[in-house]
């Protein structure tokens, strides 16, 4: 344990270890992916992919080596009994920071199959990182604000075609695909501006998780529902590497995936569109009281997590 260390001295070591570690895992990463590249065969292909999804485990397994080494975080998680690698899950989960990722791939890491979530575009620039996301298979995609599709609405159509198109990849290999429902990290003003109905969440946005559905419904038949509570009030990258971060609480619920909300089209039925908000609705309402109540027990500080 590296966390006696003071804390400048210990949050620059840390992050000097991601990096490192990111640079050592994505090496051999981008060496298979020349070679998944060379060499377009179908049962290639298949290995490669299982060969780069190793490859991210370790990568993973060293973030998490590095996190337990430079801090002192009691993981407080609770509903993983049951999970299997050799299904396919639908993740929804709230959203603090880009910390969550890190949690979350340590909390489902070997558990379930390796985590995909969806990607902005422009992030695929990201030196190493975004061509790592390429080769594993991340699903990248336009984003559009509701100021654009209200004056596009045919952008709505081509969001569905490429989410068809992206998880048609997902069909044949057990995929665990993770959604941030409120589209975007908490904030106090943004809370205030959306008039939420919930004390510790935005507004769900369910449209991303309906075309995921639509495009695959006769694979995806649990939500894994997934609260995160940082009851420090802190939950930046900074707040992590500074050891700020002194406990994660992660619940876990496993839900099935209503029958008929599988298949439906979201965009054309309003009845259906109506029953998938209403389903996601009352998810979001159970997870804002758990919410509350973990806060309350592990004595939170004020601000929201």
């Amino acid at each position: 344990m590296l966390a006696f260390l003071p804390a400048p001295l210990r949050g620059a070591l840390g992050f000097l270890l991601f990096v490192l570690n990111t640079l050592l895992w994505c090496t051999p990463l981008y060496l298979v992916l020349l070679l998944k590249l060379a060499i377009p065969r179908s049962g290639w292909r298949e290995f490669h992919a299982r060969l780069l999804t190793r490859i991210a485990e370790a990568w993973i397994d060293g973030n998490n080596l590095i996190i337990d080494l430079t801090q002192r975080i009691e993981w407080d998680m609770a509903g993983l009994e049951g999970l299997r690698r050799d299904e396919w899950y639908l993740v929804g989960s709230n959203h603090q920071s880009w910390v969550d990722i890190v949690v979350l791939q340590r909390v489902f890491n070997h558990r379930i199959p390796f985590l995909k979530f969806f990607i902005k575009q422009p992030l695929i620039w990201v030196p190493v990182l975004g061509g790592a996301w390429w080769a594993l298979d991340f699903p990248f995609m336009k984003r559009h604000s509701a100021a654009y599709l209200a004056r596009h609405p045919e952008a709505r159509d081509q969001d569905w075609e490429t989410t068809r198109r992206l998880c048609a990849r997902f069909r044949d290999t057990p995929t665990a695909i993770l959604n941030f429902l409120e589209g975007t990290r908490f904030r106090a003003d943004k809370h205030a501006r959306q008039q939420s109905p919930y004390r510790h969440l935005l507004r769900p946005k369910v449209g991303g998780l309906a075309f995921t559905l639509e495009a695959l419904p006769d694979r995806l038949g649990t939500l894994l529902d997934v609260t995160l509570v940082y009851p420090d009030g802190y939950s930046t990258f900074l707040d992590l590497f500074m050891g700020r971060i002194r406990r994660v609480v992660v619940r876990i619920r496993s839900l099935p995936i209503p029958a008929p909300l599988l298949g439906g089209d979201y965009r054309n039925d309003p009845a259906f569109r109506t029953a998938m908000q209403n389903w996601v609705g009352r998810i979001w309402a159970e997870k804002d009281a758990l919410i509350d109540e973990l806060r309350r027990g592990a004595g939170a500080a004020g601000v929201p997590g």
